[in-house]
This record gives C-alpha cells, sequence and structure tokens, in this order.
C-alpha cells in the first residue's frame, strides 16, 4: 500500500487533509479528503463514448450513509434508498464547475462517485465532495483540464471564515461556495443576508488564495501519483462536412437566429436543418461515420457561432433588445380563488405561476442530517417544469435534478426575507407556465407577490434576474435578462436575487474555465440595476403584504404561557389538549419554552381553542377579580376554583361586609362566586375575598347571577 499524502492550511489553524493510495486503487483516480472527522471518499472512473453520442455524458453521484455518523436509518427498512434533496444538491455543485474543464468533442462516459464515510456533525461535506471530484479526476489519466479548488466562504463577526462549522454558518451573514481556478471563477453559489456586491466580491478574492493553495497540493500530488494523460479521442466534424453545411446555410440562417419568437425562430432553424438533411446529407452517406449526429453538431455549432456574431460585431441580439435591456414585465396577483396566495409573473415568454399555501407549524419539515445542521424547515419552494412550459411531449414524473436546483436557488433567496419567528409554516409551489429562460429568477420574482397576496410579512421585496456573457477574443459583452438562446449558445448564467438593500441569493454556471473576480463584479453591478428596475414593476402591482389574509387561510396566534403550566395543558396521556382540539377543531403545538402555536380553519374555532388554553394556563393575578366555582365546603370557610386547576380560599371572614354565621348561608358546593384575589403566600395558596369583590364591582354591591 503505497499511500500518499499533501495537505492544504485554509486558516484558523484547520487543514485539509488530501490522500490517495490507500482506498479504491482500481479505480481510475481516487482520493480520500479529510478536515476534522468529516471524510470523504472520491472516485472517477471512464469509459468510452456511446454511439451516436454528442455531447460529454458526465454523472456525478454523491451519497450519505448513516454509519458515517455512526448512527442507524429511521424507518422499517434500515437501509438508505434514494438520494435526498442535499445529495442531489452536492452532485450538481460537483458536476457544473468541472464539466467545462473538458477538451471539446470528448464524450467519453466518466462516473465520479462520492461517498461519506465519515461525519464529525460540525464540518460539511458537500464542498469537500467538490474537491474531491477535482483531485479523482486530476489523478486520473483522462484528459481533464484542472485541477480546480473548491470552498465555503463564510463571513462571521466581519472576518471571511474558509469551511466554517454548522456553528459559524448559522451566525455568518454570507453562504458562498466557490469553486474556480487560480485567479478564475468558474462555479458560485449561495445566499446571503442582503450582502452588497462589495461584500461578495471580496468573498470571492479571499476564496482565490485558498483555491490556489489547494490547487498546488492536487498538482503536487498528481506528481507522485496520478496516472500518465491519455491522448484522447475527439468527436469532430470533418473539415469537408462543415464546409458543405456552412455553404448550405449562407444567407439563411442568419435571419433565422434573429426572430424575435422563440417558437417561430426554432421552427425557421428547423426548417433549415431538414434541408441540410435533404441536400448536404446524401454527399456523405457511408462516408462519414455517425453522419447524422455531426451533421447536427456542425448546425448547432453554426447557429451558435451566427447568434455570439451577431451581438458581438452588430450588438443585435436574438430578440432585438439592446445588451442592458429587460424583456417585457407583468405583474398579478390574487389570480386564483381559493388559495392562500398567488402570483403571475411574466418576462418575455417566461411565465411562472407560484401559489403559496400556509400552514401549522406541525407542517414544518423534520429531518434528520446525517452531517449535522438545521433539522425543521418552515419555509419552502419547489418548482415545477412541465413538458408545455416548452412545447414538447416527454415523460411525466416527479422533480429531477434541475427542478430540484432551481427550487432549492429560489427557495434560498426568499427565505432570507422571510419574518422572524413567523407562526406559520409557508409552501410556495411555482409552476411554470411559459419558459424561455430564468424560469427560477420568474419564481423568486412570482413568489414574492403570491406571499405578499397570502399577507406574510416580508422584511422586503426579492427580485432576481440573470446576466448572461459572450467572450470572443480580448471582448467580453455582457447580457442583461438572458433568453434560451443565449444562456444555452452563451458563456455564462449568473442569477443574482435581492432586495433594494442586497443580494440574498446567486448562483453561476459558465461553460467557459473560468472569468476574473472583476468581469463577474461587472456583472454584479449589471444586475443590480436590472433588479432595482424589477422592484419598481413589483412594486406597482403590490407594495405591501395584504392586511386581510385571505378568508380561506387557516388562522394562527401564537402564545407565551409558564413552562410549569404546559403539563396542564397537555394533561394526563394529552387528554386535555387532545379534548380541545376535538371541541374546537384546532391544531394546537407547544414548544418546550412554553410557546404555544394554536392554528384553525376560521376565527371562530380559533377563538374558541383561544379561550380554553387561556383559563387552563391563565395565571391568578393579585388584585383581580374572577367569577369561580366553590369546589369545597369548610366550617371556616370555602374553596373556589377560580380559573381551571387553581383554587384559592375564601375564608368566612371574607365572604360579606357583615358577620356570616355559617359558609352555607352564602354559598353551597357548585355554586358560582364572584371573588377577588387578595394575596399569594409563599407556598402558592390563594386567598380570596367575595366582600372586596363586592365593593368593587358597583356601589349596590350587587353580585352578578
Amino acid at each position: 500500500m503505497n499511500e500518499k499524502k499533501v495537505n492544504v492550511d485554509i486558516g484558523n489553524g484547520r487543514v485539509i487533509e488530501i490522500s490517495t493510495g490507500k482506498l479504491a486503487n482500481l479505480a481510475n483516480g481516487a482520493c480520500v479528503i479529510k478536515l476534522g472527522e468529516t471524510v470523504i471518499l472520491v472516485a472517477a472512473c471512464t469509459g468510452p463514448a456511446k454511439e451516436g453520442g454528442d455531447f460529454l455524458p458526465l454523472q456525478v453521484d454523491y451519497r450519505e450513509k448513516y454509519s458515517a455518523a455512526g448512527r442507524f436509518p429511521g424507518g422499517y427498512i434500515k437501509r438508505e434508498g434514494r438520494p435526498s434533496d442535499k445529495e442531489i444538491l452536492t452532485c450538481r455543485m460537483t458536476d457544473r464547475p468541472v464539466r467545462p474543464l473538458f477538451p471539446e468533442g470528448f464524450f467519453n462516459e466518466i462516473q465520479i462517485q462520492a461517498l461519506l464515510l465519515s461525519s464529525d456533525g460540525e464540518n460539511e461535506s458537500d464542498v469537500l465532495t467538490m474537491l474531491g471530484a477535482s483531485v479523482a479526476l486530476t489523478l486520473s489519466d483522462m484528459p481533464f483540464l484542472g485541477p480546480i479548488g473548491a470552498l465555503r466562504v463564510g463571513y462571521v463577526d466581519g472576518k471571511f471564515v474558509a469551511n466554517p462549522t454548522h456553528d459559524e454558518r448559522a451566525k455568518s451573514q454570507l453562504e458562498l461556495v466557490y469553486a474556480g481556478v487560480a485567479d478564475k471563477v468558474i462555479m458560485i453559489e449561495g445566499d446571503a443576508k442582503e450582502c452588497s456586491e462589495d461584500l461578495l466580491r471580496d468573498a470571492m478574492s479571499f476564496a482565490n488564495e485558498i483555491v490556489k493553495k489547494q490547487i498546488v497540493a492536487q498538482k503536487e500530488l498528481a506528481a507522485s501519483a496520478g496516472r500518465k494523460k491519455k491522448e484522447p479521442t475527439l468527436h469532430l466534424v470533418p473539415a469537408e462536412v462543415k464546409d458543405a453545411v456552412h455553404s448550405f446555410c449562407k444567407g439563411k440562417i442568419e435571419g433565422a437566429c434573429l426572430i424575435n419568437s422563440k417558437e417561430e425562430r426554432y421552427a425557421a432553424l428547423n426548417m433549415i436543418f431538414e434541408g441540410i438533411e435533404s441536400s448536404v446529407k446524401p454527399q456523405f452517406d457511408g462516408k462519414v461515420e455517425d453522419l447524422d449526429v455531426k451533421l447536427k453538431m456542425c448546425f448547432d455549432h453554426l447557429t451558435e457561432k451566427t447568434i455570439r456574431t451577431a451581438i458581438v460585431e452588430k450588438g443585435v441580439r436574438p430578440d432585438g433588445r439592446g445588451m442592458d435591456d429587460l424583456r417585457q414585465i407583468s405583474c398579478e396577483v390574487g389570480v386564483l380563488p381559493r388559495v392562500h396566495g398567488s402570483g403571475l409573473f411574466t418576462r418575455g415568454e417566461t411565465q411562472a405561476l407560484v401559489i403559496v399555501t400556509l400552514g401549522a407549524g406541525s407542517d414544518a419539515q423534520d429531518s434528520d442530517p446525517i452531517t449535522g445542521g438545521i433539522s425543521t424547515k418552515q419555509f419552502f419552494l419547489h418548482y415545477n417544469f412541465p413538458n408545455f412550459s416548452v412545447n414538447e411531449v416527454g415523460r411525466i414524473s416527479g422533480p429531477g435534478r434541475r427542478e430540484i436546483g432551481h427550487g432549492n436557488l429560489a427557495e434560498r433567496s426568499l427565505a432570507q426575507m422571510m419574518p422572524d419567528d413567523y407562526p406559520y409554516t409557508v409552501r410556495c409551489v411555482s409552476e411554470i407556465m411559459a419558459s424561455n429562460g430564468s424560469t427560477s429568477m420568474a419564481s423568486v420574482c412570482g413568489g414574492t407577490l403570491a406571499l405578499l397576496d397570502a399577507g406574510v410579512l416580508l422584511k422586503a421585496p426579492v427580485a432576481g434576474i440573470s446576466c448572461g456573457l459572450i467572450c470572443e477574443g480580448d471582448k467580453n459583452i455582457l447580457l442583461t435578462d438572458i433568453i434560451g438562446a443565449e444562456d444555452h449558445y452563451g458563456d455564462m448564467d449568473f442569477k443574482v436575487c435581492g432586495t433594494r438593500n442586497g443580494i440574498t441569493g446567486f448562483q453561476l454556471d459558465l461553460k467557459i474555465p473560468g472569468i476574473s473576480i472583476d468581469l463577474l463584479y461587472q456583472a454584479m453591478k449589471r444586475n443590480l440595476d436590472s433588479r432595482l428596475k424589477i422592484l419598481d414593476m413589483m412594486n406597482a402591482c403590490i407594495a405591501e403584504p395584504r392586511a386581510e389574509m385571505s378568508k380561506y387561510a387557516p388562522r394562527i396566534i401564537a402564545m407565551k404561557i409558564n413552562t410549569e403550566k404546559i403539563g396542564a395543558l397537555i394533561g394526563p396521556g394529552g387528554s386535555v389538549i387532545r379534548g380541545i382540539t376535538e371541541s374546537t377543531g384546532a391544531q394546537i403545538d407547544i414548544d418546550d419554552d412554553g410557546t404555544v402555536k394554536i392554528f384553525a380553519a376560521n376565527k371562530e374555532s380559533l377563538d374558541a381553542a383561544t379561550k380554553a388554553v387561556q383559563d387552563i394556563t391563565a395565571e391568578v393575578e393579585v388584585g383581580k377579580i374572577y367569577r369561580g366555582r366553590v369546589t369545597g365546603m369548610k366550617e371556616f370557610g370555602v374553596f373556589v376554583e377560580i380559573i381551571p386547576g387553581q383554587d384559592g380560599l375564601l375564608h368566612i371572614s371574607e365572604m360579606a361586609n357583615y358577620r356570616v354565621n355559617k359558609v352555607t348561608d352564602i354559598c353551597q358546593e357548585g355554586d358560582m362566586v364572584t371573588v377577588k384575589v387578595i394575596g399569594v403566600d409563599d407556598r402558592g395558596k390563594i386567598r380570596l375575598s367575595r366582600k372586596a369583590a363586592l365593593e368593587e364591582l358597583d356601589d349596590k354591591g350587587e353580585e352578578k347571577k
């Protein structure tokens, strides 16, 4: 066993250990990444290209096992099943920064598998997986153009922290996941508490210095333990096929690429390609391997080049807008009658309908994260992308990795502005009605509209916009509010969400192997200008949360009780609280700190349950008058239950403003009497006075019957 190790100092006395040669030695490339007592194994393998393939089939799979934390999986089946959302999001974050770092035309299958072997509950595994993928590919014989570095950056007490622990993340104003090569960003993702563009830029600069250390360490490890790189087989279009396609398309494709309507543009391009199949294909039939694939590759490349050239050289975008122009935007709220809140946001041909549902605290999602962190979630945004949104037919199934990723970005961006200690559990569902770019950003805008329509007390409205990029030679052209074609044929999709005061969420995807931090900062400024314009349009539609909730929305109230009263409210075996819920129809949640949340379908049910809880948990106040029932008779006085479960002594001397010979002259057991609390001794014994109560009630001294 020939194990090799390198270390990377990330500051604050913390070191990432990278090793190879001990585990998974039959894989093309494999490594173990360790930080604290969190350990990740990442292995990379490759296979031949599939027949007829025209893209890089890169697959990333990350899995967490409860054994890593010394625990059993919950439920009846003591084995891990389908991947969790967290595992899927880690796969996506790992895929995106390495995908651009393979040569054009390399279509061999690549599979990266990551296993969480040990979890200390403090150090998060996702960024270690990203780093491990780079290490495994760098050690392999695959034509990987890395290595890259990857880390998470927090901002705690005015200082940047590399790979913060869960405790540090809970206090951080920023969560930035960063991947890049030396002095260039490839991927960022995260959220923030209304941070400035300058702070996010500085965080990336901080990350860049640690990335450089990670890259040096990987190169050192590869020099001593890596495989020799193989000359890759590249699937490129022969020059003669390329010339024939270009000749056929000359004078046709330019106009088709600049048709404003997505549907009409695609129809025109499809017609041209049909002409290629009928006119160009016969020239090379039987002479060129995978001819159909290569004709399609060539046509796509020519379409890409035509669109990019029009933007760079002529300043013309496919839909005719200027470089920093927004598409036409419309906003609408209250579009559905029975839901608790709804918002329809349309930007160009992209449209998101977002629906809000309000629920009780018990509707929150409790999770059991293996790696630690948040375990209860009270705000959700679920994103759905039906086939009809792009005028296609296809398999209909549950949410895929793309839907989970887009929903997570929108959810994180809006969650930053949810009110603190909000009693409702809130679910947003974004149904994409039409898609031509930036549907996740439309979900953020539509989500804000729907939340305000539902009466949710957002700290501030949130909007999102995407910025694109075309890099040609020394020219870098930023594009505001990109459409689908500009995303597909461009070099960048940089989504930024935020309020008027700062950034709440962001995500960068690149198709090129990195851009400068300064250029990304320019894109952030471009996004800020657009975001403010969108917020103005949204404000014109709905400026603040509705004062009145939908009549169909449930009602909820939160109150604080003495923790010593929790047992009385619950009752033996839950009998008391169960009785309240059955008689009122309300749902009651009790927290250990004495917070009681009452959730009801209507006001009548809420009021009845609230009164019942108050009656049981009320604290006796000295000087307050109560109407109570006589529960016990003695010669010296009677016991009166003034609130459920609490009796006080009404002494015979306090029964009237005259001498009372027998308590039965005033009351019998079961009678209702009006009394005033005149004292509570050190042992909690309550002293009552009917005489004082009657004097205070009215001049006549009449007792309420």
